[in-house]
This record gives C-alpha cells, structure tokens and sequence, in this order.
C-alpha cells in the first residue's frame, strides 16, 4: 500500500452511520412508502383513469395552488405558529391584481404593452401580500396576540375587504398572455409545477442556508434560548409571517390564472388541506422542526389520495370528513413523537418576546 493510501473503511463501520442517515431521515422514508403505497393502490383500482398522462397532468395543474399555501403555512408553524389568514389573503391579493387587469390591460391591447400590465398586476398581488403578512407578523410579535387569534381576525378582514370591492362576484375578462401562468406549459412542463418546484427550492435554500432559517428554528424550538442567544425573536417573527403572505398571494396569482377569475371565496378548502399537509410532511406544529421535502411528499401523497378519490366518486363532504380525521390522526401520532415542549417557568410566550 502507498505510504499517503488511506485504507478503506471496514464494512463493519459504516452500518453505524447508515444506521444514523435513516434515524435521521425516517419521517421522510416513512411519507415516501405511504407516497407510493397511494399511488399503487389508486392505479389498481382504476387504472383507465388513474395511471394516465392526462391524469398526470390534471394534477400537475391542479396542486400547486395550495402546495404553495403549505409552504407558507410551515413557515407560520416553524415559529411555533399558525397562519388561518392565507385563504383571504390569497384572494384578496388576486382581486386587486384583477383590478389591475380590468382596468388597464383593454387599453394595452395591441400596444406591446400587455405583458407589463400583467408585471404591475403581479407585484400588486405580491406586495398586498407581503403587506398582510406584514400586519399579521405584528400583531403577533409587538402586540402579543396569539397567532391563531391574530390570523383568524386578519383573515376575516382580508377576506371582508375583498367581499366589499367585488360585491361577492367574480372578476372576469384576464388577456390570453395571462393565462399562461395557470395553464401554460414549457416543454410539457406545467408552469404553476415549475412555479410550486422554484419556490420548495428557495424555501429550503432559505431554511437550511441561511441564517435566518437557522434563527427560525432555534426560535421555534426554544424561544428563550433564541433570546438569550441574541436573536431577535419580534423581528424574526415579522420576517417569518412576511414571507407567508407573500406565498399565499402567490397562490393567489396562480390560482386565478388557472381559474380566469377571481373571487372572495375561492379555495376555502385549502386552509384545512395545508394544515393538513404541513402537519403529515413532518412540520413540528408546536415549531422549531419541518422540511421542506416532507412537505413536499405529503403534497403528492394527497394529491394522489383526492384524486383517486374523484375516480371513485367520493363526495366532496366525505373528503373532508376523511381529511379531518386524517388530521386528527396524524396529530395525536406526532404528539407522541414530539411531545408538548415544556415552558420553564417564568418563560415568555413566543408571541410576545422583546416586547419591552
């Protein structure tokens, strides 16, 4: 053997540490098996329908939408929180960007202008939605509220607001340029997939990169130790719910491009779903632990699950009965793994740090 050769671990060793990676990455095992066991089991029951291309990309088309709401559900439940205000946000977002449309995309008909009305509709929709998150993150963090009750008010008012301008109707009438976003393809890729891929990667480059995703989950974790260690608990919380409005106006965007429309009530379904999905990707609700690849999983896991649930004409009233029990489940089995974090005594709430 040369004298600089290393020699090669024994085989012996290396159980160890493969023993370790899969500890380490069981949830994500576990969602993988549970992912395909679905997608097995759907594509038997109705194979003509199921385990087709065009049921691929229905669904291709269809998830996006709220898997970017549970993007920005995790990073409200990372804090330790909750965001109940996405829905209303994200639709209140997309009607001011309609708004935009209506009223100066007709005379940009023709002109070559088109597309930079839709780029103002857009930034509308994203800075209303950086803007409620704005509001909500300082409710929770400089006035105290509790992120469940904050959310709840703010969504009741975006979603109240949105109801005033448009009377409870739909806005209507979008240029064909702007569909593209909900229904276009690149390189039989849909957009609202490469849109929903873009944002997963930057969320998790975010997280696991950075220092404030470092900051996010040592604050989730123990909000005291994140204090004492010089972290800026209120600013970090501001930050966090900033980024989740500006994800739930972007689903907002998508959604009505989809759709061709926008509306107050559109996507009432999706809070539940992206709690859902935030709690069965592995997301801790108490904060401080989560993923995004599990999240990612368990989008694809009931994505799979629903659609396979229209194939056997399951009514939408059964669907959500099962998702809350699904729900219900999985937040009795994490609460056994994670457990409730216990607050040493005289400890703040995580709503109401540096406060004084």
């Amino acid at each position: 053997m040369p004298p600089h050769a290393v020699a090669p671990a024994p085989a012996g060793s290396r159980r160890p540490e493969l023993r370790r990676v899969l500890a380490a990455n069981a949830n994500l095992l576990r969602l993988l098996a549970i992912t395909v066991a679905i997608f097995v089991v759907m594509s038997l029951l109705r194979p003509e329908l199921f385990f087709t291309w065009g049921n691929f990309s229905s669904m291709a088309f269809q998830f996006p939408e709220f898997a970017i709401l549970s993007l920005a559900m995790m990073l409200a439940m990372l804090t330790g929180g909750i965001d109940l205000s996405v829905i209303g946000l994200m639709n209140l977002s997309a009607i001011l960007a309609a708004l935009v449309l209506g009223a100066l995309a007709p005379a940009a008909a023709g002109t070559g202008t088109v597309l930079g009305v839709i780029a103002l509709a857009i930034c509308v929709a994203v800075a209303t939605g950086a803007a409620g998150g704005l509001l909500n993150g300082l409710c929770i963090a400089h006035l105290g509220i509790p992120p469940i009750l904050a959310t709840l008010g703010t969504g009741l008012m975006f979603t109240g607001i949105a109801i005033v301008i448009t009377n409870g109707y739909a806005l209507l009438g979008f240029p064909a340029e702007f569909s593209v976003i909900g229904n276009g393809s690149i390189a039989w890729i849909p957009v609202p997939l490469l849109i929903f891929a873009a944002l997963a990667v930057l969320v998790a480059l975010l997280l696991n990169r950075t220092a404030f995703g470092l900051r996010l989950y040592l604050m989730g974790t123990n909000p005291m130790a994140a204090r004492f260690a010089g972290i800026d608990n209120a600013g970090l919380t501001v930050r966090t719910y900033l980024l989740s409005g500006t994800l739930a106006a972007i689903a907002g965007v998508v959604l009505m491009s989809r759709a061709n429309s926008a509306k107050a009530d559109y996507g009432t379904s999706y809070l539940l779903l992206s709690i859902l999905i935030a709690v069965l990707g592995g997301i801790n609700p108490y904060g401080g632990f989560g993923r995004v690849g599990g999240l990612v999983l368990a989008v694809l896991a009931l994505q799979f699950l629903s659609s396979g649930f229209n194939m056997l004409q399951f009514s939408n009233f059964a669907k959500e009965f099962i998702w809350g029990v699904l729900l219900l489940v999985v937040m009795v089995v994490n609460g056994m793994k994670f457990g409730r974090p216990a607050r040493p005594a005289g400890a703040e709430s995580p709503t109401n740090q540096n406060r004084e």
